[in-house]
């Protein structure tokens, strides 16, 4: 049988009821392992520490967990688990509830200066998004855009349309939703009336009525045993009447009494399904009774998570989990031995290229007659058709030159021959040439490629080299990691003593790290100015003129946000509502993304290059922008006529901070200092002041490289010339 993987909508909707008894727990810290398990710590005062576990990846969960059964703090918190936590912090858990009969959960949580919901969606691929008081997305961790939803930071939260509730639905409705069907009983109710297949056996069982007993062959007293059935399950849920078990199956697959293993290889039992009540369609499997359906459902993926790892798979709790190292490094010597193969591949076309500039000079004068043939009949003005038909009654002559012919192609102006390589056992090898170039210029084309091309071997030298220091840093890692464990159990402690230093203990230090895998991105927006604000919105900005012009031509969208200096020569600054090949809603942006995108203006602009501490900025709509001047006036190439209404921030500070981002990727970042102090591993912030861009920026290297234990990293993701990409024209001072 297999085993359960995802909270069913009758198991939520009796977790509901349970949940809600923590209600005027606070908030102490929010936690997100691997991308998918959210961990809100609370303290109850009647009950302590309360672990709320909201999984939303290949298992899809939702309850109260023992803290002995919650994995360590992971590493340093991504933006969304930093995000909660300025909201959540000191907030009162309020309340959860059920949406509909979907598989959706919406948790509240109040706090003086605001509330903030949880909606954890358990079904599909899975979501949690943070709301405001307004319904407004803070944050999600899956951005989804759809035709029937959006749900993504800025635009209002929409749930998924509307299913029919079975265990509120009338009589009527009930025989009206059966009937309209063209299955079975059974099909029917896991499908149209939402119950899935377990439930859908299960009130078949209970009602009495066969389950294959097609639609239009049940009777009117068989649809009311049904409608019946489901009733008494609603109102045991809605009562809090029920039974909750955790079903367990003998390893070789026998239900069995589960008690001495019989029948199977002598290990213990696995778990199976985790119901609020007993269930007919289970009577056959053994089970295990719980005080509360919150404790069962608990016990069930705690043991699902460890028989997962005994059997090699990632557990529930992957944090808690021996990381795979053998895994990554048998990834990285794959990639080694790829990249070996490309080397061998380069050194095969570049010697491919050399022999066949050196077969033209071998067959130089065939070759000549060629291009001195094509050429003199285009002087001619011969069209390529006429041309390749000559060549080929040439052929048929017996003319060398013609024979050797064996492509004509008018539009790019080229003749393939095909020419005999020297020896005995030489074959033949085709050669492309420029037909309005002679053999000299054909077989220097040549040459140039086949440097190119080793020119990409030394690349893929240094690509080897890169990721045997990769290699090198997850060897580090995993002996750093079983130096840890061997530490650990010769402590003796239980661990659950450091609850107030989680942070500190487990997040990276990448500063004292002795190898740090370097993880290259390739954004189409770094060959501009950039940034990430805080909320994680993206702001461009153009390097001069040109770029100026292909911003607001190429990369404005209706939704975005324009912004510029007051003071002569800023760059065009656009706040992005999304991404250039992404469809974007309307947007409300914070005021401190707003204020970001405006010190980013001010910072680039002349204000810094005069030498001023602050500045100001206006913001407009796209369709505010122009390229038509008014009646008799001229616009410059980069610059755009602004018609309307402006926002403007006043007395903008000039700072820009520049850094070394380690996570997700590893890359040199610069731009307002509130967004990047977080990103970054180490930083450092500038004014305006008296050292030239290329001093400042080698000032910034040598500052951060000593604070890198791992030397060689900063120089490859952030020298000088990378961190001068971020500095301002004009003279820069360090701020204390």
């Amino acid at each position: 049988m297999d085993q359960k993987r995802e909270l069913s909508s009758i198991d939520l909707a009796a977790l509901v009821t349970e949940l809600n008894r923590y209600e005027g727990a606070k908030v102490d810290k929010a936690y997100l392992y691997d991308d998918d398990l959210l961990r809100l710590k609370l303290r109850d005062f009647d009950r302590g520490r309360v672990e709320l576990m909201i999984e939303v990846g290949d298992i899809k969960r939702a309850h109260a967990a023992d803290p002995d059964h919650v994995a360590d703090a992971p590493g340093r918190p991504p933006n969304f688990a930093k995000m909660l936590r300025n909201r959540l912090s000191g907030a009162d858990f309020a309340g959860v509830e059920q949406y509909e009969f979907d598989r959706i959960l919406t948790f509240e949580f109040e706090r003086e200066d605001q509330n903030t919901t949880l909606v954890a969606e358990l079904f599909g691929q899975g979501n949690v998004a943070a709301l405001d008081e307004t319904g407004e997305v803070i944050g999600a961790l899956s951005t989804v855009r759809l035709k029937s939803r959006t749900v993504a930071p800025g635009s209002q939260y929409e749930y998924p349309a509307s299913r029919l509730n079975p265990l509120t639905v009338s009589r009527g409705g009930f025989d009206r939703h059966m009937r309209e069907s063209d299955s079975d009983v059974v099909r029917t109710l896991a499908t149209q009336l939402n119950l899935g297949g377990l439930y859908a056996e299960e009130v078949c069982t209970r009602a009495g009525v066969p389950k294959e007993t097609p639609i239009d062959e049940a009777t009117d007293d068989q649809l009311g045993a049904l409608h019946d059935a489901l009733s008494r399950i609603g109102e045991r849920l809605r009562s809090g009447d029920i039974d909750p078990r955790v079903y367990e199956e003998s390893v070789d697959g026998e239900g069995g009494d589960g008690g001495d293993g019989d029948g199977s290889d002598g290990r213990d039992p696995r778990v199976v399904d985790v119901t609020p009540f007993p269930l007919a369609e289970h009577e056959d499997l053994p089970s295990v009774g719980f005080d509360s359906f919150n404790a069962a459902v608990d016990e069930y993926f705690h043991r699902l998570g460890g028989e997962e790892t005994e059997e090699g798979e990632a557990p529930a709790d992957a944090s808690a989990s021996r990381p795979d190292f053998e895994e990554e490094i048998a990834k990285q010597e794959r990639i080694i031995e790829q990249q070996k193969g490309a080397i061998e591949g380069f050194e095969e076309q570049a010697q491919a290229e050399r022999e066949r500039a050196e077969l033209l000079y071998a067959h130089y004068d065939l070759v000549d007659e060629v291009i001195s043939t094509v050429r003199e009949a285009r002087e001619n003005e011969v069209p390529w058709d006429e041309i390749e038909e000559t060549l080929a009654a040439g052929a048929e002559r017996g003319i060398p030159a013609a024979e050797a012919v064996v492509g004509v192609d008018g539009g790019e102006g080229t003749v393939t021959v095909e020419l005999e390589e020297e020896g005995d056992d030489g074959g033949t090898v085709t050669v492309e040439l420029d037909a309005s170039e002679g053999v000299e210029v054909n077989a220097d084309r040549l040459y140039r490629e086949a440097k190119r091309v080793e020119g990409k071997k030394e690349g893929a030298k240094e690509a080897i080299e890169s990721t045997r220091e990769e290699l090198e840093a997850v060897k580090e890692r995993k002996r750093e990691w079983e130096e840890q464990q061997a530490a650990d159990d010769g402590s003796g402690g239980d661990g659950g003593d450091n609850e107030g230093e989680e942070d500190e203990e487990y997040e990276t230090d990448w500063l004292a790290r002795s190898s740090i895998p370097i993880r290259s991105p390739d954004d189409w927006f770094e060959r501009f100015r950039w940034f990430h604000t805080s909320t994680g919105y993206l702001v461009i900005g153009g390097r001069n003129a040109d770029q100026n012009e292909e911003l607001v031509k190429k990369y404005m969208s209706k939704h975005d946000r324009f912004f510029h200096t007051q003071a002569h020569g800023g760059p065009v600054t656009l706040l992005k509502a999304a991404g250039p090949s992404e469809s974007a809603d309307p947007v409300d942006f914070s005021e401190e993304t707003l204020r970001e995108a405006a010190q980013f203006a001010v910072s680039y602009s002349s204000d810094w290059k005069d030498g001023r501490g602050a500045g100001d900025a206006y913001m407009v709509e796209p369709d505010q922008v122009s390229k038509t001047p008014e009646s008799g006036e001229y616009i410059e190439k980069g610059s755009f006529v602004i018609r309307g209404d402006r926002t403007y921030f006043e007395d903008v500070a000039c700072r820009i901070a520049v850094g070394v981002q380690c996570e997700p990727v590893t890359r040199a970042i610069g731009g307002p200092p509130s967004a990047i102090v977080d990103r970054a591993a180490a930083h450092v912030t500038f004014e305006p002041g008296m050292y030239a861009q290329n001093d400042a920026a080698m000032m910034a290297y040598r500052n951060l490289k000593e604070r890198f234990n791992d030397k060689s990293f900063v120089r490859k993701v952030a020298s000088a010339d990378q961190l001068q990409e971020f500095l301002p024209p004009g003279g820069s001072d360090i701020v204390d």
